[in-house]
């Protein structure tokens, strides 16, 4: 038995430009971090004693025969890719539900490979489980994804993200002192808007439109560089920080006319009004959870004006996908 955790993460900025259809020809930069909201996967090689030689248990039950006839398509091409023909059970427990913009499908991803990888006694750095399960999911899957959520799942952590060149990647963690990461995150606000949203769908026009939205991907990879001199100034200054994730949220919505909607903005107005600084809604948009920076004395009336939806406390975290329990098998 195996089982791995995977943490979800929030982007910052640079959102857009981990697209491969931008970075590869104009690199691309992304400040994230992972938090302490987990995917869980356990898998074990399945006894000889069912009718069938695939378990897969998720938000649905699936027992199938062969690894062509699994309906969850990561699953399936993972276990295709991975050429793992022994009977498998695999169980996903998320403390957040899919598609809410914090990187739930690339941390399953991410989770299943790692937790496959364990089953069949071998160990991959976290550069090669990023690289693969990017590989999975854009060429295998063909989805509208980036490659910031593999990434920062994979080695998890505050990192600024550079993307692109011969090497695809490079991940440089964010070396501020604890005081001024613990004033950071107590200026975090996080809300569930109980919208769930197609991110392929919205990333897929978002990519469509690169071409047309050039000084504004321009705009967002600077932007990183700026949230980090920010960062390494003094903290009387880190509300400005919340003024970049305003400026950078203003930018998003331009994009694409689907990133927003009446729901959000309202949201966002009723956050701004209350006292936030700033914020963003996390992932491609439409849907999920925002993100607000707000000074503590603020936060009260915040939540009293945001009290229909769900207020999430999160912590940011270091460690990445792991594996956390391996139990020998007799197969």
């Amino acid at each position: 038995m195996i089982i791995t955790r995977t943490p979800f993460r929030i982007s910052f900025f640079g959102g857009g430009t981990d697209y491969p259809a931008w970075y590869r020809e104009n690199g691309g930069t992304v400040l994230s971090t992972t938090i302490n909201r987990y995917c869980h996967i356990s898998c074990r090689y399945l006894p000889p004693f069912f009718n069938f030689k695939y378990l897969i248990r998720y938000f649905l039950r699936e027992e199938v025969q062969e690894i062509s006839e699994i309906k969850h398509p990561s699953v399936r091409e993972c276990l295709k890719f991975l050429k793992i023909n022994k009977g498998i059970e695999m169980v996903h427990t998320g403390d957040i539900p899919a598609q809410s913009g914090i990187g739930s499908s690339s941390a399953f991803t991410v989770g299943l490979l790692n937790s496959l990888y364990a089953l069949t006694g071998k160990m991959i750095t976290k550069r090669q489980l990023a690289m693969q399960a990017i590989h999975v999911e854009q060429d295998l899957l063909r989805e509208n994804v980036g490659s910031q959520d593999q990434i920062a799942a994979a080695f998890g952590g505050f990192n600024k993200i550079e993307l692109g060149g011969d090497n695809e990647f490079f991940v440089h963690p964010i070396t501020i002192s604890q005081e001024k990461l613990n004033y950071l995150q107590n200026c975090l606000m996080f809300f569930f808007t109980g919208l769930s949203r197609n991110a392929s769908g919205i990333a897929g026009e978002q990519i469509r439109n690169t071409a047309q939205k050039n000084k504004e991907l321009k705009d967002m990879h600077n932007m990183v560089d700026d949230a980090i001199n920010v960062l390494d100034g003094s903290i009387d200054n880190y509300n400005d920080f919340g003024k970049l994730l305003h400026e950078t949220w203003k930018i998003k919505r331009s994009l694409t006319s689907i990133v927003s909607n009446s729901k959000i903005d309202e949201i966002y107005h009723a956050a701004q009004n209350a006292g936030a600084i700033g914020g963003k809604l996390c992932g491609a948009g439409s849907g999920g959870f925002m993100l607000f920076f707000a000074p503590p004395e603020a936060q009260p009336e915040i939540r009293e004006k945001l009290k229909k939806l769900l207020y999430v406390p999160i912590y940011f975290e270091k460690l990445g996908s792991h594996v956390i329990l391996y139990s020998t098998q007799d197969t």
